[in-house]
């Protein structure tokens, strides 16, 4: 497992920058439970990369700013009993995490108008809301 993680077709995190820890896993298990660091938290110095370009890093590291600790995101999996199991799943998801982190921005939104048509059936259905509203009145005034 010492290949790098592919975050996007032209960024590879190498291996030797991941950090995995093994712990217990919590919850039904038995006897397994108790005995095999079957939990997996992997963790990646955003901050201290070398690989991350330093504009991708920028960004990464504004989008990640609430999940950060010390510049290091950390993910931990145990949704499975094996632990290569949740090291695949750790991987895939600071895969997929990193992937949205240093995504381009979307293009911005150009602005536009109403139509006339929209403006008029907008008016009309507050007319007819309102009427609606004024029929439902008792008559008391």
């Amino acid at each position: 497992m010492d290949d790098g993680l592919r975050v996007t077709d032209r960024l590879v995190v190498p291996g030797a920058e991941l950090r995995e820890r093994f712990s217990r896993s919590s919850g039904p298990g038995g006897q397994g439970v108790n005995t095999t660091d079957s939990r997996v938290e992997l963790s990646f110095d955003v901050a201290g990369s070398p690989t991350l370009p330093e504009p991708l890093r920028t960004r990464a590291l504004q989008r990640l700013a609430g999940r950060l600790v010390d510049g290091v995101i950390t993910i931990a999996a145990s949704e499975h009993r094996a632990q290569l199991a949740n090291r695949e799943a750790a991987r895939e998801r600071m895969a997929a995490l990193l992937r949205e982190a240093v995504a381009p921005p979307p293009p911005p939104r150009r602005p536009t108008r109403p139509s006339r048509r929209a403006k008029e059936r907008r008016l009309t259905d507050k007319k007819r809301q309102s009427q609606r509203k004024r029929d439902r009145r008792a008559d008391d005034d």
